[in-house]
């Protein structure tokens, strides 16, 4: 009970970072139109505007879901967590998805880790973990998009910013700080709540797993961040090329025929986000053998790191002495070569392999959910 208890304060602490990397985006946003950075203000804002969409739209479809999936709504009831379709439809227009949802998991989290409420069985409580888990883990997913749509191309362009335009100030690094923590949240609730949901695969053990792997993505992420800011400081036209990689990573997850989502539309637009995502950082899209396309996607991710400086060094030669671009070349470096290595040593000894253990009170084995059937459809770490 104390780990539930733990991941109930997390969740909440989860909240606040949420909050707080919204509103310090929405402050920078002030900030810039105040200054008349009419152009910034517009990009600060649409990447808050599409995380903010997107997390809506698969947040709603979900419910709904959910509302007729018969092994979830077995008494058939037109509402869910007390609410009707139409009322989910309006507080997802207003943008409070993801509000409704935390409000719903830590509501009941609350009733049933902190009161005594006296249940009629064990089944009973493995029941209320099990809609526990698959609710924190929905919201995990869609923090992931949110992230990616909004908190890292966020981190890209405030580093853009910092780093080409020498614009400092206090709300730009606390808006840094809060997408960089943001990411680094998101990524291990979400592996950790993937890993505890999917009943064939050994939940993620804690402690030095969780450190490398963290260290993994933040390096690796970071050091591709950097480096796309240099070369959109070599020139503004390396949005076309970004666009590329996006189209790349939407045309692969098309390849694979992904089936994530209950229409086809939706699955568009998984498949959009998923080249987002792609963009910066690389995850098992379809669940299948990945390493030859990891191997390929970190040779491109080695090219472009090393690439960025030194077209900045040649083609800007004032900056070759820059205490800037030494600086942020020796980040990209340490970071990618960190980076690299904690991928070798996570996946060569400490990636949890698929190991099949017995249900317990969060698996829910036997009749698959559309809950858990889009959990073992989503990306894999």
């Amino acid at each position: 009970m104390t780990g539930i208890k733990v991941r109930w304060l997390l969740t909440v602490a989860g909240v606040f970072l949420y909050v707080g990397d919204i509103w310090t985006d929405i402050g920078l946003a002030v900030k810039y139109f105040q200054e008349e950075q009419y152009v910034w203000t517009g990009l600060t804002l649409m990447f808050v505007l599409t995380g903010l969409l997107v997390t809506q739209i698969f947040s709603y479809a979900w419910y709904r879901d959910d509302l007729n999936d018969i092994f979830i709504n077995s008494e058939g009831t037109k509402e869910i967590s007390g609410m009707s379709k139409p009322g989910f439809a309006v507080l997802h227009a207003f943008g409070l998805g993801i509000f409704t949802r935390y409000y719903h998991l830590l509501k009941k989290g609350f009733k049933m880790i902190w009161t005594k409420s006296n249940w009629d069985t064990v089944d009973k409580i493995q029941e209320v973990h099990k809609k526990l888990f698959c609710m924190a883990t929905d919201l995990s997913m869609l923090k992931l998009f949110e992230t990616f749509l909004e908190s890292a191309p966020q981190l890209l362009l405030q580093l853009y910013i910092l780093l080409g335009h020498s614009e400092v100030s206090v709300m730009q690094c606390i808006s840094v700080a809060f997408s960089f923590f943001n990411i680094a949240w998101a990524l291990v609730d979400y592996r950790r709540c993937l890993r505890r949901s999917l009943p064939h695969i050994r939940e993620m053990p804690s402690g030095l797993p969780t450190a490398i792997y963290l260290l993994y993505k933040i390096c690796t992420i970071t050091s591709l961040v950097l480096s796309y800011s240099l070369l959109l400081i070599l020139s503004v036209y390396t949005t076309v090329a970004l666009t590329v990689l996006w189209l790349l990573g939407t045309t692969w997850a098309h390849l694979l025929e992904t089936k994530f989502c209950s229409t086809r539309s939706l699955e568009i637009l998984y498949r959009a986000v998923i080249g987002v995502i792609l963009t910066f950082t690389f995850f098992n899209v379809n669940g299948q053998d990945t390493k030859v396309a990891m191997t390929t996607y970190y040779i491109f991710y080695t090219v472009i790191n090393i690439m960025a400086p030194l077209l900045l060094a040649l083609l800007k030669p004032e900056l070759q002495t820059s205490t800037l671009l030494l600086t942020v070349s020796g980040l990209i470096c340490g970071c990618s070569v960190l980076g690299l290595v904690c991928l070798t040593l996570y996946y060569s000894f400490l990636h949890p392999r698929g190991v099949w253990r017995e249900a317990d009170e969060v698996d829910g084995l036997g009749k698959e959910t559309k809950s858990t059937r889009r959990i073992r459809n989503f990306l894999q770490p």
